[in-house]
């Protein structure tokens, strides 16, 4: 895969998860990175994808990113 920088302004840190919305539904998606850049969607880096929030009067649905998997499994 090759380097995509953060769809944020100013931001140069490599994507890790990617936002979608659903206008129909008032849904905002944040998942792991999509194998390929799409329109309408936002790649975003570690730090901007855990500070995201959904506009007013939606609701976001966060899918584990692959980095959030370090935890041990007993």
């Amino acid at each position: 895969m090759t380097f995509r920088p953060c769809s944020r302004v100013a931001c140069l840190e490599p994507s890790v998860a990617t936002l979608t919305f659903d206008y129909r539904d008032s849904l905002a998606v944040l998942g792991p990175l999509a194998g390929r850049k799409e329109p309408h969607t936002f790649d975003l880096c570690a730090r901007h994808a855990e500070r995201t929030t959904a506009p007013q009067g939606w609701q976001l649905m966060r899918h584990r990113l692959v980095a959030d998997e370090s935890d041990p499994v007993e």
